[in-house]
């Protein structure tokens, strides 16, 4: 079982006994808002099943991201497959309930899932797809030290959804912990 620790965070894999948990936190359309509605008890059943049958194939998806302190779900954060058009490429994706929100939460467990990639799973990038407003998101990936590289529309329940795809490279990942600024380059669109 993938288990990564950070300082405030421990990272384990989901479980079906995670579902009410779960429900809260994806259930929240102001928390689910990138997809545009909270999910269903079927789509939360759906989603716990689609990570579990991930950590079958890949070895690892989104993460339970449970409190040290007091046990509590904060939110799921993990490395993960994302496919961008038909490539599948090494991820990392947070999604936290409203009440961990400003906390630094999903800063801090997305940095140990991008080390993980990197130094467990042998990673040369590393990417986050977001949403041109998830204002927020974009700011934990540049915290990450994640440049807007690329885009993409990824087509969801019908809808066309414009993404973001942030990366960072293994050799930009090391200087930032070094101390250095890494070069980057610019955004361009992928069609």
């Amino acid at each position: 079982m993938l288990v990564i620790e950070t300082e405030r965070l421990v990272l384990r894999e989901l479980t079906e006994a995670d579902f009410e948990a779960a429900r809260e936190i994806l259930g929240d359309a102001r928390v689910m808002y990138a997809w545009e509605h909270g999910f269903s008890d079927g789509e939360t059943r759906a989603w716990i099943a689609e990570n579990i049958a991930r950590y079958r194939r890949d070895g690892f998806s989104y993460l339970a991201a449970v409190e040290r302190a007091g046990g509590a779900l904060a939110g799921f954060i993990g490395p993960l497959v994302e496919t961008v058009d038909g490539e599948r490429r090494m991820g990392v994706a947070y999604i936290l309930g409203k009440n961990f929100w400003g906390q630094g939460y999903a800063t801090e467990g997305a940095a140990a899932c991008v080390d993980y990639a990197f130094d467990q799973l042998g990673a040369d990038e590393v990417i986050a797809e977001i949403r041109p407003e998830n204002s927020a998101s974009r700011r934990v990936a540049e915290r990450l030290g994640m440049t807007a590289r690329e885009s993409f529309v990824k087509i969801y329940k019908g809808k066309e959804m414009p993404h973001l795809i942030y990366i960072v490279t293994k050799d930009e990942r090391r200087a930032r912990r070094q101390g250095r600024q890494p070069q980057t380059t610019d955004c361009a669109r992928r069609d």
